[in-house]
């Protein structure tokens, strides 16, 4: 019987902007087995395990109520402090794992990178997508609190705007996406980056209204905190839930578009980068 030898050369991809959506198709199981990773190697050999997917944003919250609510006497809109601070928490966190996580992804993989193809991109798309599974915990959590102070008559106003949730996900998983993209190219060759990348979301998240309504910001510097595309996410948010805050809907479509835009540059940078980042990791 005659012996079929096949050969297959790998090539670097000439468009830029090729999602390369059919490859990554044909890797999906590898695609689940990224997400499983992700999940489980975080708090891996931990005594309370996944228990710390809720333990967090309820110390963060209670971090928040005594330094900005109680020490800074910072108001709420009239939404309870706890309510109010976990709603800014939960959406937050979301945007800013996805972002923390992305952008190391050449400099991390570099050695899994070097021994087998296989379409990079699935790399940042797995930690995009697993960080949606701590954000429904999250979620479940907020929405005990939420229901809490509802029956209880607290003054709050849920809205149909609530129902725009997975909107907000999508375009802030594309957001965090995009830039994760940026930053982890350039930190195959500026590898200072990675240190600068966690001082860097702590500084974005005093400029996005997660501890403080946008009524307290004074008219003439407001419009610095709503040029930040996640300030909209966040406010709207808790507009949906709380009745309190601003929803515009001139401002969920600005961050759409600025997301859209931001996600085919990097994608751009991502895949000029992936043809020669081994000869530089």
């Amino acid at each position: 019987m005659e012996q079929i030898n096949k050969t297959y050369t790998i090539t670097p991809g000439k468009n830029l902007f090729d999602l390369k959506l059919n490859e990554i198709w044909y890797h999906r199981d590898l695609f689940a087995l990224f997400i499983k990773r992700d999940i489980t190697v975080t708090y891996k050999q931990t005594v309370l395990g996944p228990l710390w997917f809720v333990i967090q944003p309820l110390l963060t919250t209670l971090m928040f109520l005594l330094v900005f609510g109680r020490i800074a006497g910072i108001p709420t809109d009239g939404v309870p402090p706890v309510l109010f601070y976990l709603g800014g928490i939960t959406i937050w966190n979301y945007f800013s794992e996805c972002l923390r996580l992305t952008s190391d992804t050449f400099v991390k993989n570099s050695g899994l990178f070097g021994k087998i193809y296989f379409p990079r991109i699935i790399t940042p798309l797995s930690v995009v997508s697993s960080n949606l599974i701590k954000f429904g915990i999250q979620f479940v959590l907020f929405l005990c609190v939420f229901f809490y102070y509802y029956f209880n008559s607290a003054q709050i106003h849920p809205n149909i705007t609530l129902f725009c949730l997975p909107l907000y996900i999508i375009i802030l998983a594309i957001m965090a996406l995009g830039f994760g993209l940026i930053i982890s190219a350039m930190t195959t060759k500026y590898r200072d980056l990675t240190f600068l990348i966690q001082f860097g979301i702590q500084l974005w998240m005093y400029i996005t209204p997660v501890i403080y309504p946008i009524s307290q910001i004074p008219m003439k510097y407001r419009w610095v905190v709503m040029a930040n595309p996640v300030s909209s996410i966040v406010e709207s948010f808790k507009y949906g839930f709380t009745g309190a805050g601003n929803f515009y809907l001139s401002s969920i479509i600005y961050s759409g578009l600025f997301s859209i835009v931001l996600f085919f540059i990097s994608l751009a940078i991502f895949n000029r980068t992936e043809r020669t980042f081994m000869d530089t990791v």
